[in-house]
């Protein structure tokens, strides 16, 4: 990889999240895949990649990492904070709560707010920090509890040990009944050409309220890396929970057929329309070109892997790019029925 994409990187614009005065590289690097193969994770990882892969997106000019408890049971962070203890640069570090561990080594979505404390000095533990820039709650699981654990975040971030409190996988309703208690500057959704939910009403709401927005699985966790294929579905580990848990956890299961067969011809007509550029680079192009989009985490478990997604940031989807995307999407609903 040439010097040049640190360069085309580092020219971006860095974006300001949402009324904070967090500067973000317009992506982050995602760390769920490096934490291991636990029961809930992305199969088997070495922790020296993990640290070579970190080492190199920060060379390349990304400042931030977003990682959580969840990412293998404490492994993501534990292998950032090792990451960073070789590294003298400055970091944002963004993490989460709300994902407890069962006695099975799975993994729960639940809120206790009487345990927020506990959750971020674990976080702080691992990372080898004394705070954290932006804290999100990872998912509003349950409902019930969703106030009373942001008001137990505020009181820790009154103690210093938080910068920014930021909530993920909140509807519209939810970020207003939370905006009512205190300030948070951020929403992190997953937002892809694949996953557009969250056009309908919150992407609006953040818009209207100056609220960041910060996109996960812009490439839907692998399936526009363009890399998606029968072939390589086949080839997925055991414990990849893409293989083993989309179907009950998305929508729409782009893992059996006929969706299987749909999603690898439509992927094949984008990069037709882009033959010169990656489908990842496409990809992540598109969602950083959406109104109200701060920035993108991409993930990565190699080197080479964030040095080929990076590149994504040296350019920029015109209007009519956009508009060629749109009309190819809407055809590829249309041949599925939606």
């Amino acid at each position: 990889m040439t010097a040049m994409v640190c360069t085309e990187l580092t020219n971006r614009p860095i974006r300001t999240l949402g009324t904070s005065d967090l500067q973000l590289s317009v992506l982050g690097l995602g760390t769920w895949a490096i934490g291991g193969d636990a029961k809930v994770g992305w199969g088997p990882q070495e922790k020296s990649e993990s640290i070579r892969t970190i080492h190199r997106a920060l060379e390349l000019g990304i400042n931030w990492l977003d990682t959580a408890p969840a990412y293998g049971l404490g492994t993501s962070e534990s292998v950032i904070g090792e990451a960073l203890k070789q590294y003298s640069g400055e970091v944002l570090l963004a993490t989460k709560c709300g994902v407890q561990p069962t006695e099975d080594g799975g993994l729960v979505r639940e809120l206790r707010p009487e345990q927020i404390t506990e959750e971020l000095e674990a976080s702080l533990r691992r990372l080898g920090v004394d705070h954290i820039d932006l804290y999100q709650i990872h998912w509003p699981v349950p409902e019930e509890r969703i106030e009373a654990s942001f008001e137990a975040i505020l009181k820790e971030q009154e103690k210093g040990k938080i910068r920014y409190i930021g909530v993920s996988n909140f509807s519209a309703e939810q970020l207003e009944t939370i905006a009512k208690l205190g300030e948070f500057v951020s929403l992190q959704p997953p937002y892809s050409m694949l996953a557009r939910d969250i056009e309908q009403s919150i992407l609006p709401w953040c818009r209207a309220n100056n609220l960041g927005v910060i996109a996960y699985s812009p490439m839907e966790c692998g399936l526009l890396t363009g890399k998606f294929s029968r072939k390589w579905v086949e080839s997925l580990p055991s414990s990849d929970w893409r293989k083993s848990s989309w179907g009950r956890l998305k929508r729409i299961n782009y893992f059996e057929d006929p969706e299987l067969s749909g999603l690898v011809e439509w992927l094949a007509e984008v990069q037709e329309l882009f033959p010169e550029r990656s489908l990842p680079e496409v990809a992540i192009n598109w969602v950083l070109a959406q109104d109200g989009v701060t920035a993108a985490i991409v993930g990565a478990r190699r080197p080479e892997q964030i040095e080929q997604t990076i590149q994504a940031a040296s350019w920029s989807l015109s209007e009519e790019d956009c508009r060629m995307l749109e009309t190819s999407y809407r055809r590829y609903q249309e041949r599925m029925g939606r």
